[in-house]
């Protein structure tokens, strides 16, 4: 009996000793795996899936023609890094929905234009764009009927009473214009969320110029801008303004309270989008060198000598009703210089 117990007491260590062995061997062979793929999966990238390109071929980018006579650039590169970066090789072409119009286009934008201080009789210049006047104050709203985009004009020369107002300070500058435009449908989610900046502004004889402090300033402009997309900034025609632009002044009354203004907004389904493969930054410069950008802002570089210093991607919003929001290279350099390339692929752009 005791040589049984002897042996099943051997056993039992054996057991329990190659049990161990098997559990240590079992926990170095999973590190060792798993060492192995992360290095084969450093080494040998997963291949990116191939592009949706679903939308299939993509419309230009309409960007507007130059408002001066452009010289021929010369064109150099002095990034902090002293090399152009690297993007993702892949991006998103989002759908912008259009617009119809309707039975109810035409009373709609009337009471719109009466939520923003317009009661006066609207007079059709177009199809679609009706002018309207305020009773109050010697200002117009130009407004398209079926997209809402609209221009306000205030006559400073008819009524100058905003001139000897205080401007208010731009965080309630960019209040007062939300509240107008919510006031009268028309801003949505992605505007009302997105980010503003302001710019202070004086008359300087016929001209609005930029005014150094609020005490010097007659006048506070607010670009509204869309919220970022896929995490990148929106760019407009102008960089210095928004997708919707109010200059204010410190007048209480809502009719001579904005100046002028400039709303060009139009809707992106964020649901629904398909990737599209984009060119390298090298490829983008040299697009640009060869005159395949848009100079958004020439700056002070009339002799046409240019140098980048910071390249980065973004999306480009339109002040024209678009199919697709579409993703540009952003080329910015010295004395106020931005440029703008397409960054989707020439395959991808219909002839």
């Amino acid at each position: 009996m005791a040589a049984n117990l002897t042996t099943v007491a051997i056993s039992t260590r054996k057991v329990i000793r190659y049990g161990v062995l098997f559990i240590l061997l079992m926990i170095v062979a999973r590190v060792v795996v798993g060492i192995g793929v992360n290095v084969y999966t450093a080494v040998v990238p997963k291949p990116t899936a191939a592009p949706t390109a679903r939308f299939g071929p993509l419309p230009a980018l309409p960007f507007p023609k130059p408002n001066q006579e452009l010289p021929a650039l010369t064109i150099s590169v002095e990034t902090t890094t002293g090399t152009l970066p690297t993007f993702a090789t892949q991006g998103k072409v989002f759908y912008m929905p259009g617009y119809t119009t309707n039975l109810f286009s035409f009373d709609n934008a009337l009471k719109k234009a009466q939520s923003l201080g317009f009661d006066g009789t609207p007079l059709q210049l177009s199809e679609t764009l009706y002018r309207y006047t305020s009773e109050r104050a010697p200002a117009t709203l130009e407004m398209n009927i079926v997209t809402s985009a609209f221009s306000i004009s205030y006559n400073l020369a008819a009524n100058p009473s905003p001139l000897a107002q205080v401007p208010p300070v731009p965080e309630a500058a960019a209040n007062l214009v939300k509240q107008l435009l919510s006031a009268s449908g028309n801003l949505p989610e992605d505007l009302s969320t997105g980010t503003f900046d302001s710019e202070f502004l004086r008359v300087e004889g016929q001209n609005l110029v930029q005014a150094l402090s609020l005490s010097e300033a007659n006048f506070v402009r607010i670009n509204l801008r869309r919220r970022e997309y896929d995490k990148l900034k929106p760019v407009t025609a102008d960089p210095k303004k928004g997708t919707a632009w109010f200059i204010v002044s410190g007048d209480s009354d809502k009719a001579k309270s904005i100046i002028a203004a400039q709303y060009r907004y139009y809707p992106i389904d964020e649901k629904k989008f398909e990737t599209y493969t984009l060119k390298t930054t090298s490829q983008a410069l040299e697009d640009l060198k060869a005159g395949k950008g848009y100079i958004a802002n020439l700056g002070i570089n009339k002799d046409g000598n240019v140098t980048i210093r910071n390249v980065s991607l973004a999306y480009y919003d339109a002040e024209t009703e678009m199919q697709f929001y579409q993703p540009v290279f952003v080329f910015t350099g010295d004395r106020d210089f931005v440029a703008y390339v397409p960054a989707v692929t020439d395959q991808f752009y219909g002839k």
